[in-house]
C-alpha cells in the first residue's frame, strides 16, 4: 500500500489516521507534539486538590501566577490555566503578522482540540448546502465519531437546528442552576418559541457517562478546565494512544514541517520539516500527503511549498472564523444559594435563535459558575476585597455566562498568504479578516435578543460587561482551501484531494466553504473518517 504521511495530531489528524491503519495502510504522522504533565492526584476533587496538594497556587495559579488575571473588561476574561499552556506554546523563529484577527495556533500532540469545551454538533443540510455533500452522506462518519469518542446527549429542542446521530449516550447529570434555567424555558416554552424564535437544550458533550475502552464514566471532580484525569471527558490524544498501538504506525515529534516538494507535474515527492532539537532539516519520500495541521498551519505549509518550487507567492482567500460575544448574568433565583463544586464544569445548556435563514442560525453556550476561580461580574465591581469576597460567596451560584456564536461566510479579503519583512526580507504568514460592513448592527440586534431571552429566565446582565472577542478568538478557523464542486486553483474536490497537488488531501477545517454558528470539532474529524474511508 502507499506511505502515507499526515501532518497534525489534531482532532481530524488523529481520527484519518486511526480509519487508515485499520485498514491496514502504513501510516507516519509528522508532529511538533508537545506535551502537557500528568494529571495530579487523579482521585481528588477540585476541594481535595486544594488541601491535599503540597502547593495549590503553584497548580491553580501557576508558579509564576500566569493563571491571574487581572479586572478588564477590554481583554478576555478567562484565560489558560497553567496545566494548559503547552497547548498554545509556539515553536519560535516563525513570524506572524495579522490585520484585524488574533490568531491562536497549537503545536500540543492532539492540537488545539486539547483545550476545547467538549461541544459536538453536527451540520444540517443546510448549513452543508455550499458543500459538495449533504448530511446524509457524512451521517455514517459523525455515527462513527460518536461511537469513537463517546457524545451524551438527548434529543430535544436543539435537534430543529442539528440532526439526531447514532451512538449518543445518556446526558450527564445537570448542574442545580442548569436544571433550573431548563425548568424555566419550559414553563414560558411557547413564549421563547413562538415570540423570541429561540428554543433551548442539553448541550451534546464529548464527555462519557459510561465506561468504555478503559476511560471511566464523568466522576464530577469539578476539574474539567485544568484537564480531565480519567480521561470521561475526549481529547485528540486518547486517540493518537489508540493509533500509537498499532504495528503500522510510526509517530514522529519534535519535527516542524515546513513545505513539501513536488515536480513539473504536480506530484509531491516529498515533506521538509525541521527539527525542534537540533540543525538543519529532514526530508521524507511519501506516496500521499494528508494536511491536518489546523487551517493556520496547513495553509502555511500549502503556500510555502508553492513558493519554494516556483517562487510565487499566493493568496489563499476565504479564511473564516466564528464572532463571539460573551455575555455575563445573574439568576435572580440562585442568589444566596450554595454551589456545588463536584459538577461537571463546562456548559450543559444549550440554546439556538432562528434567523432569517437556516445558515443564520445563532448558537448560544450557557456556562453556570461552579469551580472557575473568577467570573467577571465580580472582578469588575469596585469594592473592598472583604465586600467582594462576601459578594461572591452569596452570587457564586447565580454567576452564569453566554457565550453567543456567529456563522461566517467566505470574502475574498479576508486571506491568509506571505509577506516579506521589511527588516529582514524572511517570508511571514500573513493574515487578514475585516467584518461585514452590517457586523455592528448584527451583533446589536443579536445582544438584545439575548437579554430578553435570559430577563425571561429570570436573569439579569449587569450594564458595561458584555465582551465582544476579536475575531480570531472562537479559533474555529476554516475556508482558504475550500471543497469545490468545480475544480480551480487552491481548492479541493468533495474528497478534499487538491486540485493543484493530486497526492495531497487536507483534511482539517481549511476546505469548509461555509462556518455555521458552531463548534467545528465534531465535523472535522467526521469528515477527516468520510476522506479516509472514501478516499483510499
Amino acid at each position: 500500500m502507499d506511505k502515507v504521511v499526515i501532518v497534525g495530531s489534531g482532532a481530524s489528524g488523529v481520527h484519518f489516521a486511526l480509519s487508515l491503519l485499520r485498514k491496514g495502510y502504513n501510516v507516519t504522522m509528522l508532529d511538533v507534539g508537545r506535551n502537557g504533565t500528568e494529571a495530579v492526584n487523579k482521585r481528588d476533587s477540585f476541594v481535595e486538590l486544594k488541601t491535599n496538594l503540597s502547593d495549590p497556587a503553584a497548580f491553580f495559579l501557576g508558579r509564576d501566577f500566569s493563571g491571574v488575571f487581572f479586572p478588564d473588561l477590554t481583554a478576555e476574561y478567562y484565560g489558560i490555566p497553567p496545566s494548559k499552556s503547552y497547548i498554545f506554546a509556539d515553536v519560535g523563529g516563525e513570524a506572524v503578522k495579522t490585520s484585524g484577527f488574533s490568531p491562536l495556533r497549537s503545536f500540543a500532540q492532539g492540537g488545539l482540540a486539547q483545550a476545547w469545551t467538549g461541544g459536538v454538533y453536527p451540520f444540517s443540510d443546510e448549513e452543508l448546502g455550499d458543500f459538495p455533500f449533504g448530511y446524509k452522506d457524512i451521517e455514517p462518519y459523525y455515527n462513527e465519531v460518536a461511537r469513537r469518542i463517546g457524545v451524551s446527549g438527548v434529543n430535544d429542542d436543539l435537534s430543529r437546528f442539528m440532526p439526531v446521530h447514532e451512538n449518543l449516550l445518556s446526558p450527564l447529570k445537570l448542574d442545580e442552576h442548569s436544571t433550573l434555567l431548563l425548568a424555566e424555558y419550559a414553563k414560558h416554552k411557547s413564549f421563547f418559541n413562538d415570540k423570541l424564535r429561540c428554543y433551548f437544550g442539553q448541550s451534546r458533550i464529548a464527555t462519557l457517562t459510561v465506561g468504555k475502552n478503559g476511560r471511566q464514566a464523568c466522576s464530577y471532580l469539578g476539574r474539567c478546565l485544568w484537564g480531565c484525569p480519567t480521561d470521561a471527558f475526549y481529547t485528540p490524544s486518547i486517540t493518537l494512544r489508540e493509533c500509537m498501538r498499532f504495528s503500522n504506525f510510526r509517530y514522529h515529534k519534535g519535527l516542524h514541517v515546513s513545505h513539501f516538494k513536488f515536480n513539473r507535474r504536480g506530484q509531491i515527492t516529498s515533506i521538509v520539516a525541521m527539527p525542534l532539537n537540533g540543525t538543519g532539516t529532514q526530508e521524507l519520500a511519501l506516496d500521499r500527503l494528508v494536511l491536518a495541521a489546523g487551517t493556520l498551519s496547513s495553509s502555511k505549509i500549502f503556500l510555502q511549498s508553492i513558493y519554494e518550487g516556483t517562487r510565487e507567492i499566493v493568496k489563499l482567500p476565504g479564511l473564516m472564523d466564528n464572532r463571539q460575544v460573551l455575555i455575563p448574568f445573574v439568576n435572580i433565583k440562585m442568589i444566596g444559594r450554595p454551589f456545588d463544586p463536584d459538577t461537571y464544569q463546562y456548559h450543559q445548556v444549550a440554546f439556538g435563535i432562528e434567523g432569517e435563514a437556516p445558515t443564520e442560525y445563532l448558537h448560544g453556550l450557557v456556562t453556570t459558575l461552579k469551580t472557575a476561580l473568577v467570573h467577571p461580574i465580580i472582578q469588575n465591581i469596585p469594592v473592598d476585597l472583604k465586600t467582594s469576597v462576601s459578594l461572591f460567596r452569596n452570587l457564586h451560584a447565580a454567576l452564569g455566562l453566554v457565550n453567543l456564536n456567529f456563522p461566517d461566510t467566505r470574502r475574498e479579503d479576508n486571506a491568509i498568504t506571505l509577506e516579506a519583512e521589511q527588516h529582514n526580507g524572511k517570508l511571514a504568514l500573513f493574515i487578514r479578516y475585516s467584518p461585514t460592513l452590517h457586523e455592528k448592527e448584527r451583533i446589536r440586534n443579536a445582544i438584545r435578543k439575548v437579554k430578553q431571552i435570559l430577563w425571561k429566565l429570570k436573569c439579569i446582565v449587569p450594564p458595561g460587561m458584555i465582551h465582544i472577542r476579536p475575531m480570531g478568538a472562537s479559533v474555529h478557523y476554516s475556508g482558504t482551501i475550500p471543497m469545490s464542486r468545480t475544480p480551480s486553483a487552491y481548492t479541493t474536490s468533495e474528497l478534499c484531494q487538491s486540485h493543484d497537488f493530486k497526492n495531497l488531501y487536507l483534511v482539517d477545517g481549511s476546505t469548509f466553504p461555509f462556518l455555521p454558528a458552531k463548534n467545528i470539532t465534531f465535523t472535522l474529524m467526521a469528515n477527516a473518517v468520510r476522506v479516509a474511508e472514501c478516499a483510499f
